[in-house]
């Protein structure tokens, strides 16, 4: 179904050709007139309205519930991915983060090097302990060998030695034991501390792109949720068409097609673009497709959101032959010179004129079906 757009559908490539076309089938004719079949060029279009916006534009949000504390960018101007846009406060995100830190510091390896230090210096007297108790028992082993002594004495240098040797591994346990805590306690506070700055970090709103801020949604000191959008963000320079295309229409449409475009902004003037995109999916509630359109004929300069009319180039028939729409009785009649009924074969229709395949030709007269 095609429907009237902003521009008549058989134009050629110059408002000057349409005006002549329009001229020479309607101007000075009357309802009573016969007309003749003419062969000329003739374009199908599909109409759709839509809006300019910037390459890869998109409202920003954060996952933030709380007031905007700061805003750190002006409306026009140039950011870059990362750079930040607002910080909305959060008092129990901060003292997180600062609790975190303290977590972190405390368990840091640098912070326990007295408690490994301490168990450094109980492994180094065990180990002279032990060494210590294995010469005596050497010593009384000798002694008893000489019959010096007795079992009992050697029995007690025995269980010292045992004694000393158990304390002195137990301590070396310890000590892997310690480092591994140690080194578990920090990197988990780390973890956490990052876990934090993360959650903060959500709290400030970045740019994702390398573009241009072209809105800020909210002021100082107003409550924002995750739902609300704090700022509008684009490309720098990089326009596209969106357009919304009826369900009727939207199987004439197809990659590359030819856009005519005319915008309130700039009157009386015709823009062109090429279909780069379409969505595969309806809105529902519009019963309309999505199409992406750029521009290989633009204004001189552009913002986002203008509105715009376009025309969507499906067809472009050249020297076929065509007559006035209105001509055409129920799609497939014309009716003669002499009132007699004629069946035809249609193509192309626009708002003002139809196609003819079959049934006629440049000699055959013919009478305004409504008189």
């Amino acid at each position: 179904m095609t429907k009237k757009g902003p521009f008549s559908s058989e134009i050629g490539l110059a408002s000057t050709v349409w005006f002549i076309v329009f001229v020479a089938f309607s101007c000075g004719k009357k309802d009573n007139e016969l007309v003749y079949p003419e062969r000329k060029s003739l374009t199908e279009s599909v109409y759709a309205s839509g809006l300019v916006k910037a390459k890869d534009q998109y409202e920003a949000f954060t996952i933030a519930n709380g007031p905007i504390q700061e805003i750190l960018v002006e409306e026009g101007d140039t950011v870059k991915v990362g750079t930040p846009i607002l910080q909305v406060f959060s008092e129990r995100e901060q003292l997180g983060k600062e609790t975190a830190q303290l977590s972190q510091n405390y368990a840091a390896l640098q912070s326990n090097q007295s408690r490994i230090r301490d168990l450094e210096l109980s492994i180094q007297l065990a180990k002279s302990k032990k060494q210590n108790d294995s010469s005596l028992l050497v010593r009384q082993k000798h002694l008893w060998a000489q019959g010096i002594g007795t079992a009992v004495e050697l029995e007690q240098r025995e269980l010292s030695f045992q004694n000393s040797k158990t304390t002195y591994e137990s301590l070396l346990l310890r000590f892997v034991d310690l480092k591994r805590e140690i080194e578990f306690n920090s990197k988990s506070a780390s973890k956490t501390l990052s876990i934090s700055e993360v959650l903060l970090g959500e709290y400030l709103l970045k740019s994702k792109i390398d573009g241009v801020v072209y809105a800020i949604l909210k002021e100082k000191g107003e409550m924002v949720t995750p739902q609300t959008p704090l700022a509008i963000i684009g490309s720098a320079g990089n326009f596209l068409l969106e357009l919304q295309v009826d369900e009727y229409d939207i199987s004439k449409v197809e990659i590359g097609q030819r856009v005519l475009v005319s915008m309130d902004s700039f009157k009386e003037q015709v823009f062109e673009a090429s279909v780069s995109r379409i969505y595969p999916i309806m809105d529902s509630k519009s019963k309309s497709f999505t199409i992406e359109a750029m521009f290989t004929k633009a204004p001189p300069r552009l913002y986002p959101n203008l509105t715009l009319e376009a025309n969507i180039l499906t067809q472009v028939k050249a020297e076929t032959l065509v007559i006035p729409r209105n001509y055409l009785l129920q799609d497939d009649r014309v009716i003669l010179e002499n009132g007699d009924t004629v069946k035809v074969k249609s193509g192309i229709k626009t708002y003002q004129f139809a196609e003819i395949l079959e049934g006629i030709d440049v000699k055959t007269a013919l009478k305004n079906p409504i008189q």
